[in-house]
């Protein structure tokens, strides 16, 4: 349940492996060089894109912004997600895109395999103004000091909450909150219903494995340290697994409960906060668009922060980023593209789409967030209106002022197999595995792939 999933991580290690000994970036550099020596000038010719499908009204608005600035630039792009080991296959024979468009999470993994190019003289050379970006979003896409991507969207969390079978239950929405583990086991278990061994409702789904960053930051831990050294097994990482395990216990156990989880119709009106099979869990801000239009389903909703144990608001954060590959051709037109589908004018202009489809559609703005702080700032200021549920009014306040409270994982060379490692752990604690053995396990390995990516 999340915006986009590229690849696995694993392919995405073994893939960078192979494209390493391949001699990765050496070839396909026809028209002069990287990004850096030549992403001045005036952009043409052609601009291969990879990753980056565009079909909605915000990217086609874009789209056609960049076009009306440069038409002399012929775009192509693929409708596909990134993948990874296309990428590294393309790089490796020698015909590389000239631009991706991937996780902001992959991107310390490519900067250490240098098979994406540092962005500072296209930053230069384009006047790209990276304070217009929210710190965290470039922290993730830097390496090392060094710039490696521009980031785009932007992605936190925060509780959202079926109000309904709240009310049902007499449970205030209140409840719903990170900061007493205990209070919220004791929540969950209430509103969690079942008919012997089937499951009828959970009271709280922690969203495991994916949102197990998210428990280790409510519980102070950062997964990944500073220095991109893997931090797995801190011991407030494993208490974070432990009761995210017990949590999926209390309400079923793995087996039964990813079963009923996985039968959810997540995109439609029988998603599980409209049909009252899931009462509340961590959800990403995208997600609310989806919800929109289950209101004549009868959904009504609600929000809460999450918090940490002391009580402060936090959120792990996601989004995509451009990036220029090793090798690119027009690394002049990927640098202009970067900077025109990412600056405050151009946003505004895919806010004023939005805007003529939710008129069009008779339905409500829900916001729109980017990784420019400005954009967001003047397109809530300029569209953003009353909605017709104030559960909506407040969710969409809930993610707002998450927004820079959000953390993301911290760019490491060993990122990808950082991510295999722990979601490995996730999977053997649900299982059965106690998680001080699965994170322990899961450290040493990723230890491991990170002593030789920062030899290599």
């Amino acid at each position: 349940m999340t915006v986009r999933r590229t690849t696995t991580a694993l392919v995405l290690a073994s893939a960078l492996a192979t494209g390493a000994c391949a001699g990765v970036g050496s070839k396909g550099n026809d028209s002069g060089g990287s990004s850096g020596s030549s992403a001045g000038g005036k952009p043409s010719g052609s601009l291969n894109i990879m990753g980056f499908g565009g079909e909605d009204e915000v990217a086609q608005a874009r789209i056609t912004a960049f076009q009306q600035a440069y038409p002399q630039v012929k775009v192509t792009h693929n409708k596909g997600d990134f993948d990874a080991q296309q990428f590294l296959t393309a790089l490796s024979s020698g015909n590389p895109p000239d631009l991706v468009y991937m996780d902001r999470n992959l991107i310390g993994t490519y900067a250490a395999k240098g098979v994406v190019e540092p962005l500072t003289d296209c930053v230069k050379q384009q006047s790209i103004d990276t304070s217009q970006y929210r710190p965290a979003a470039m922290r993730s896409v830097t390496y090392k000091n060094t710039v490696y991507g521009i980031p785009e969207f932007y992605v936190v969390q925060v509780n959202l909450i079926d109000a309904k079978s709240l009310q049902q239950a007499g449970v205030d929405p209140s409840a719903i909150q990170t900061k007493d583990w205990g209070a919220l086991e004791k929540t969950a278990t209430q509103l969690y219903k079942h008919s012997g061994n089937k499951i009828q409702r959970v009271g709280y789904d922690p969203k495991l494995p994916d949102s197990f960053p998210l428990w280790a930051l409510i519980n102070g831990a950062q997964l990944v340290k500073e220095d991109g050294s893997p931090n797995l097994d801190d011991p407030k990482a494993v208490e974070a697994l432990d009761y995210g395990v017990k949590l999926v216990k209390d309400q079923g156990g793995w087996t039964s409960f990813k079963a009923f989880r996985d039968s959810f119709d997540i995109f439609g009106d029988t998603n599980p906060l409209t049909k009252g099979t899931i009462t509340a869990f961590p959800m990403e801000n995208w997600y609310v668009n989806v919800l929109r239009d289950s209101i004549p389903a009868g959904l009504k909703l609600a929000a809460t922060q999450i918090t940490d144990r002391s009580g402060n608001p936090v959120s792990t954060l996601g989004g995509s980023t451009w990036a220029i590959p090793k090798g690119a051709r027009n690394p002049t037109a990927a640098c202009a593209w970067m900077k025109t589908m990412t600056s405050t004018e151009t946003w505004m202009k895919a806010a004023d789409a939005r805007i003529a489809k939710v008129q069009k559609d008779k339905s409500f703005f829900t916001g729109l967030f980017t990784a420019n702080t400005k954009a967001d700032e003047q397109i809530r200021d300029k569209y953003l209106k009353p909605a017709p549920q104030p559960g909506f009014d407040q969710a969409i306040k809930a993610f707002y002022d998450t927004l820079d409270k959000a953390t993301a994982l911290n760019p490491s060379p060993a990122g990808a197999e950082i991510d295999a490692a722990w979601k490995s752990a996730v999977a053997r604690a649900l299982g059965g595995q106690p998680a001080q053995q699965a994170l322990g396990q899961a450290q040493k390995e990723a230890q491991a792939a990170f002593d030789k990516a920062s030899r290599g």
